[in-house]
């Protein structure tokens, strides 16, 4: 099992100083949150989106640490990332908490500092909020562009 100086370390805090993207954006295209009842973490994120391209990002992070700490890696690496990227990197990081699963790679690879929560299973869930809460914009984007997409093209104009 991990020690808890393994968990909180000095990057870990250095992350969490950091967060970028913490302005609001103005008409974003999605935009959601997320809660962690265990701890009272919250997590709300707003996306601009080009197609399935991230293309800005504002969050605002009430959360321990560990959420903080995601949130920094997270916002500093997700303008231009695609949605598949994203949900790709948000499924292993469940993968890499819950069941022992490879570390992130790439530019995404700070975010292996949190492998040692994988033994804290009570700190996943504030973790993970970052994703949970992109993923519900993601999907929000979606259910928008499907209404209008069926929406009959007389009445958008």
């Amino acid at each position: 099992m991990a020690d808890l100086d393994d968990i909180y370390n000095q990057r870990i805090f250095e992350l969490a100083a950091a967060i970028p993207h913490t302005e609001r954006l103005e008409r974003p295209d999605a935009a959601a949150s997320a809660h962690s009842k265990l701890c009272g973490s919250t997590i709300e994120v707003e996306l601009k989106l080009d197609g399935d391209r991230i293309t800005d990002f504002g969050q605002k992070v009430k959360a321990c640490l560990l959420g903080q700490a995601s949130a920094a890696i997270v916002g500093r690496e997700i303008i231009g990332t695609r949605e598949a990227e994203l949900r790709s990197v948000a499924a292993t990081m469940r993968r890499m908490l819950k069941e022992g699963g490879a570390r992130p790679d790439g530019r995404w690879s700070d975010l292996g500092l949190l492998q040692p929560v994988k033994d804290y299973p009570h700190r996943h869930a504030s973790t993970l909020l970052v994703f949970e809460a992109i993923e519900r914009a993601l999907d929000q984007a979606h259910d928008a562009r499907a209404k209008r997409d069926m929406t009959p093209a007389a009445e958008r104009a």
